[in-house]
């Protein structure tokens, strides 16, 4: 069996970048475009409608297109590009072992580009209003809610920073919490408190997301104490639950920190294997941005460039 020089696995705007400098590198990289975040080709992307802070879009780009013109680029500097999920990985021996179905594959080095997933409530209509008022990611979509009446749901820290940054457009947020506290430390708890745009909303979640076919407009929520039901205005519907990175394929392969993101070298994208490295969201619990993940992409490429040189 033919053992590449590298192998990514996952695409999106880590996959694709890391692929780009690959090719124009004349390493021939084989990229496995199945394995994203969000579990399809192009990760979260896909399921982003405008995108207006990539830098180079002026005008803006709708999420699927912005994937499309990536793919199309790594694709003219010569990646192989599959259209299959990544089954089994063995990074235990030279080349590695990448397998997918019954097909296996071998590199002398792989990049990891699988992303991660916001944690959705699962409620009826917030799938079909994604990317129409509901959002996982206030920097990406914050600015579509200028003078707008804005709904955040979560009690950590996550939820408090998102809460306080949407405020800057807003015209008004209501923060839902499940339970009669606030998981935030309290300099994030006291923030929150501070600040006059936000309204605390206690022991309440969130049931089911209406909308008039085109965008959101009520949230249906229960008060978790009664039982009772009513129903919110909105505009905006901000989830800020956390989010899963998509590393279930390398427990007990690659050293992962205790929610799952891969752990890699301080200035580095060198994970716990030497030779394989990761890029985008699933290294990265801090910015996750598209135009991050592009970069990281680019740098695991760098780095894996620099391993395969050594190696020779």
């Amino acid at each position: 069996m033919e053992t590449r020089n590298l192998i990514i696995i996952g695409s999106g705007p880590a996959g694709y970048s890391a692929a780009i400098y690959a090719g124009r590198a004349e390493l021939k990289p084989l990229l496995f475009e199945g394995q994203s975040a969000g579990g399809q080709p192009g990760g979260q992307l896909m399921l982003t409608t405008e995108v207006e802070n990539f830098p180079g879009f002026p005008k803006g780009i709708m999420g699927p297109d912005l994937m499309s013109e990536m793919k199309k680029q790594a694709e003219r500097f010569e990646t192989e590009i599959i259209a299959k999920d990544v089954i089994e990985v063995d990074f235990s021996v030279r080349p590695f072992l990448v397998k997918s179905g019954e097909q296996e594959y071998y590199a002398k080095s792989v990049i990891i580009c699988t992303g991660a997933q916001a944690k959705w409530l699962g409620v009826p209509g917030e799938q079909a209003y994604w990317g129409r008022g509901v959002s996982a990611c206030a920097t990406c979509d914050g600015f579509f809610f200028k003078e707008k009446h804005i709904v955040v749901v979560g009690g950590g820290d996550a939820a408090m920073e998102e809460a306080n940054f949407l405020t800057r457009f807003a015209s008004k947020l209501t923060l839902l919490v499940r339970k009669d506290e606030l998981k935030a430390s309290k300099i994030m708890q006291d923030r929150v408190k501070a600040n006059p745009k936000i309204e605390i909303v206690w022991n309440t979640e969130v049931v089911e997301v209406l909308g008039d076919e085109t965008k959101l407009t009520t949230l249906k929520v229960k008060n978790n104490k009664t039982g009772e039901t009513s129903e919110i205005q909105a505009d905006g519907l901000f989830v800020a639950i956390g989010h899963k990175p998509n590393t279930d394929l390398f427990q007990g392969k690659l050293e992962l920190d205790q929610v799952g993101y891969i752990v890699t070298k301080p200035g580095s994208t060198e994970t716990s294997i030497e030779g394989v490295y990761a890029g985008g969201d699933v290294a990265d619990h801090k910015y996750r941005q598209a135009i991050t993940a592009a970069g990281t992409g680019c740098m695991a490429m760098l780095d894996a460039e620099r391993f395969l040189s050594r190696q020779e």
